[in-house]
């Protein structure tokens, strides 16, 4: 049997195990608001028993491991649908940007309404102006300021929507130097990780640290991971290893590839096939709705500066001046009002022929563009094309914001289940501490008892002191 020592030895590692039950529930307690947390339990065991001839007697319990609630699997799908959301949230804010610097109002249904400040009313404006010299109401200088106000607004947009693409390209660059950053932590924690682990122990808060630094990643373009014997984890991003053990075996770098783009390389100048994060997210923007928006303004700029153009340069001004053209440039970035109509308006060529007053035949022409189907703009008009050029947008933002929100309830969805397996109750973190509590004073009142049954033995084997 155990005697009174055996017994004491049995109430000492009870006392520890349940103070250490307790600080497992404090750690517990202490990251409650912790998203990366997963919380611990500390894994208690019988000690070996002896042998007695009345059969086994037990020597206690042990805490011999402390483990943390993680799903491998829930982990992964959090991190493909990281992936997902941070793609769509980039396409979002990039279209939403160019949006706003396009200056139209877009409504749910991806068309516009024409804004007071936006390049759609200054089309109408600049329609109308030629319209009115027909009818007597309007004068060349109304004209040329509304010519000057539709180029001006050209190359506005033009701009905004080229610095749009410059940010888009410096995201881009700062997303590949944080991921290789976080390849980096990655393998420096997985030497952590493996060293701890080595004689048998656990590293929970490093394999904590480390599934954040996988979904930080993740956000930016999908990967895949493999769990190791050692419990390391290797990093793979389009079938390339990037990560293996403590080891970085190849990172990403940007390369300016000419006409306002960067694209993302490996260490062997190769192009990995990234897919989903903020990454492909703006890069899909920027090479996509972005650049057709760019495309069609450029096309549509151009073809009202030639359709304009050819009509106005047949015409002839009040002192039978001819042979002026009313726009210059070639696209919406260089769109000008010709500098000498601009310094003098009354050159505008409004008329057929030269010295027919009241002949405003150019000016009809001009007017009639509003509505005249021009092939090279898929056999719209220019105020048309514009339209569907805005329309198009809208419904890029419309796509890009349904599948985010469809991502993010995904997204919700995981981490509230991931929450309800690995987050930490209070309520049953308190729970277990009141337990533990309670054990912990009866073994502690077990000690006091083996104290005067000891003491009584003493007393017994020594009369004297009595």
């Amino acid at each position: 049997m155990l005697g009174l020592f055996g017994t004491l030895n049995l109430a000492s590692k009870s006392l520890a195990t349940q103070q250490e039950a307790m600080s497992v529930a404090g750690q517990n307690m202490a990251n409650a608001n912790n998203p990366a947390y997963a919380v611990e339990q500390a894994v208690v065991q019988t000690s070996n028993p002896i042998e007695t001839t009345a059969g086994e007697e037990g020597t206690g319990a042990d805490v011999v491991s402390i483990t943390e609630a993680r799903d491998s699997l829930l982990d992964s799908q959090i991190q493909a649908e990281t992936s997902a959301t941070g793609s769509y949230a980039a396409q979002q804010t990039a279209l939403q940007n160019a949006e706003a610097y396009l200056g139209e109002q877009l409504t749910n249904s991806g068309s516009s309404a024409a804004s007071a400040g936006g390049l759609s009313a200054m089309l109408s404006n600049l329609f109308n102006s030629f319209s009115s010299m027909t009818t007597g109401t309007g004068d060349p200088a109304t004209v040329v300021q509304a010519a000057q106000e539709v180029a001006t607004q050209f190359n506005q947009v033009s701009a905004s929507l080229s610095q749009v693409q410059v940010n888009l390209n410096t995201s881009i660059q700062n997303d590949v130097a944080s991921c290789n950053q976080d390849f980096s932590d990655i393998a420096a924690l997985n030497q952590q990780i493996v060293l701890a682990e080595a004689g048998g122990g656990t590293a929970n808060d490093l394999v904590d640290q480390r599934e954040q630094k996988i979904e930080d990643l993740a956000g930016k373009f999908s990967i895949t991971t493999t769990a190791q014997p050692d419990g390391s984890m290797d990093v793979f991003v389009g079938g390339g290893a990037m990560v293996t053990g403590g080891n970085v075996v190849d990172e990403l770098h940007t390369v300016d590839i000419g006409d306002g783009k960067v694209v993302v390389q490996d260490n062997h100048n190769a192009e990995p096939p990234l897919t989903g994060g903020s990454i492909v997210g703006n890069i899909t923007a920027r090479d996509g709705a972005l650049a057709g928006l760019r495309t069609s303004l450029d096309t549509l700029a151009g073809q009202l500066i030639t359709q304009v153009n050819n009509i106005y340069s047949a015409g002839y001004d009040a002192s039978g001046g001819t042979g002026q053209v009313l726009f210059t440039g070639t696209a919406a970035s260089d769109i000008g009002v010709n500098s000498a109509l601009a310094a003098d308006p009354t050159q505008f060529q409004a008329s057929s022929a030269p010295g027919a007053n009241g002949n405003t035949q150019i000016a009809l022409s001009l007017a009639n563009l509003a509505t005249q189907d021009n092939p090279a703009l898929g056999n719209q008009s220019v105020t048309q094309s514009y339209a569907q050029t805005v329309s198009n947008l809208g419904n890029a933002i419309d796509t890009a914001t349904d599948q985010l929100n469809t991502s993010q309830a995904v997204s919700a969805t995981l981490a509230n289940q991931r929450s309800s397996e690995s987050g930490v109750s209070i309520d049953q973190e308190m729970t277990n501490l009141m337990q533990f509590q309670k054990a912990y004073e009866a073994s502690a009142q077990l000690v006091t008892t083996l104290n005067a049954m000891m003491q009584t033995v003493i007393d017994m084997a020594d009369p004297v002191s009595t």
